[in-house]
């Protein structure tokens, strides 16, 4: 019997016994570093070879440091994983919905089995400190989970107004092959959760990964593999998007795109497949998140401790480089000085350094261009406000960035309202709680929002004219979880596709509605 849906619980680190292992873990998986893997296109894995150019995964906290080896996938492996995954959607569409749940669910229990080496992966592939890294695995097995347990509900007999004469139904159908393209800043969740919602509805993937996380990616295909998944309705291409990005996005044979990514990448992407091919008969759907500008509201009646712990985890938690993250803190003019003065000496005790010591809280950002694109928002931030604590590299091999801290920043100024994706805030002062929602709201982005207060009529202000897509009231706004925080923006934030939410795969089918006369 199906049990009830429920999160993913984290490895607990306080326990002496459980580190040791995951230390263990971490030696184990380091042992592989340098290997060469595979392209995989109809469940034929395809190595490099002297007719391929390749690219590898490094360890943005050594630079340098090799971990794996791909090939660069090209425009004509595109043509045959879509040949492929076109071929074997018209069996695989067939199964039913609890076959296809199944192997989501097997996969949730081999993912299980191996959270501790795929937590050790990402660590060393993005950065991730490792709870940050355990988080990442736990809600990879909860998007499978939970997108086994929706696809059932959507297999169900929907209900439709009786009417005379007539035996009427609707069911749900999948859409065709589609390509997946994740970001590398949560590598194995939201692969996982934009693969796997897509493969739970019957359709059939062609996967691209973020060319700065292909290992973890590739892992997770080793996964729906030995979970029974068909060859051939998993199709792996890792590379360069600039190379194949655009010609999976606009290819005719396409039928639905799905992407996590900077705006600028998803309205490229949006503009592509809004253009009709020749031999292209349907309108291409694009399921986007793209980002944010997000911000906590501070208030002078807030819990005090909770705000503070709040604000750092949300500002500086995996350095920064989440879309969720929070890059501005509006704080209320009779609490500024003070909460910037606490903040400051919070952000002091951070350790800093790479992250495969458990010490270590903040990391590295994910590459060189990265960390000179974060440094030039600095450079431009020095001079639209007053540098309070960072504002430099940090010691160490990697790309590591000082948790950094503007106070007296305009509203419109740059660093208010582009996305830095880094370990930077903007503090910007409100004379009240009517001027902080107007901030708040002072930007293209629509993702997350959160407000400390003890206000219940602030509170409900808010929920009515604070305009993200989620939005969070005494606690941080990062850390969303499957079922619990459906995740997905407005505005430029993207689609309003709500992932880990009971709408979601609607995404990903269309409704037929069938009628039989009596």
């Amino acid at each position: 019997m199906m049990t009830d849906f429920k999160n993913e619980p984290l490895f607990d680190f306080s326990n002496v016994e459980i580190r040791k292992a995951f230390e263990a873990e971490l030696e184990r998986v380091k042992r592989d570093f340098g290997k060469e893997y595979p392209l995989i296109i109809g469940g034929k894995k395809i190595f490099p070879d002297k007719g391929r150019e390749v690219f590898h995964s490094t360890n943005p906290s050594k630079r340098g440091e090799i971990i794996a080896t791909f090939p660069k996938a090209s425009k004509a492996d595109c043509d045959e994983a879509i040949r492929v995954a076109e071929g074997v959607f018209k069996e695989y569409s067939q199964l039913s919905a609890e076959s296809r749940a199944c192997i989501l669910f097997r996969a949730a229990n081999i993912m299980r089995r191996r959270k501790a080496e795929l937590s050790a992966t990402m660590v060393y592939e993005v950065g991730k400190n490792w709870i940050e890294a355990v988080a990442d695995t736990c809600e990879a097995i909860d998007f499978l989970e939970f997108y086994g347990r929706e696809i059932l509900r959507y297999s169900e007999r929907q209900p439709l107004t009786p009417y005379p004469g007539e035996f009427n139904e609707l069911i749900y159908i999948p859409l065709g092959c589609g390509v997946v393209i994740p970001p590398w800043n949560f590598p194995l969740a939201i692969l996982s959760g934009m693969t796997s919602a897509a493969l739970a509805c019957g359709n059939t993937v062609v996967l691209k990964p973020a060319s700065d996380s292909p290992l973890i990616g590739y892992k997770f295909c080793e996964i729906m593999e030995e979970a029974g998944l068909p060859a051939g309705a998993l199709n792996y291409l890792p590379g360069p998007g600039g190379e194949i990005g655009d010609y999976l996005v606009s290819h005719p044979r396409i039928r639905f795109i799905s992407f996590t990514g900077s705006m600028a990448v998803g309205l490229r992407i949006v503009e592509l497949a809004g253009k009709t091919q020749p031999e292209q008969i349907w309108i291409k759907r694009v399921i986007a998140e793209m980002g944010g500008k997000d911000c906590i509201i501070v208030e002078e009646d807030c819990d005090w401790e909770s705000a503070l712990s709040g604000v750092l985890t949300s500002a500086y938690g995996f350095q920064g480089q989440k879309c969720s993250a929070c890059s501005r803190l509006i704080l209320n003019e009779r609490i500024y000085d003070k909460f910037i003065a606490d903040l400051k000496e919070r952000v002091k005790g951070i350790k800093i350094g790479d992250v495969r010591y458990f010490e270590n809280w903040l990391g590295p950002v994910i590459n060189e261009r990265a960390f000179q694109s974060i440094l030039n928002y600095i450079e431009v931030g020095k001079n639209e406000g007053r540098l309070v604590w960072g504002g430099e590299p940090a010691d160490g091999t990697g790309y590591f960035i000082k948790p950094t801290i503007f106070a007296d920043v305009n509203p419109n100024a740059k660093i208010a309202q582009e996305e830095i994706f880094g370990p930077v805030l903007a503090v910007i002062k409100a004379k009240d709680f009517e001027e902080a929602l107007t901030i708040a709201n002072n930007t293209k982005y629509g993702l997350t929002g959160s407000l400390y207060t003890k206000d219940r009529n602030k509170i409900e202000k808010a929920k009515r004219f604070f305009h993200v897509g989620n939005l969070y009231f005494n606690r941080k706004c990062t850390g969303a979880l499957v079922g619990v925080h459906p995740f997905g923006g407005f505005n430029m934030s993207g689609t309003d596709s709500k992932a880990g939410g009971r709408d979601y795969l609607l995404l990903y089918l269309q409704a037929k509605s069938i009628s039989e006369a009596l």
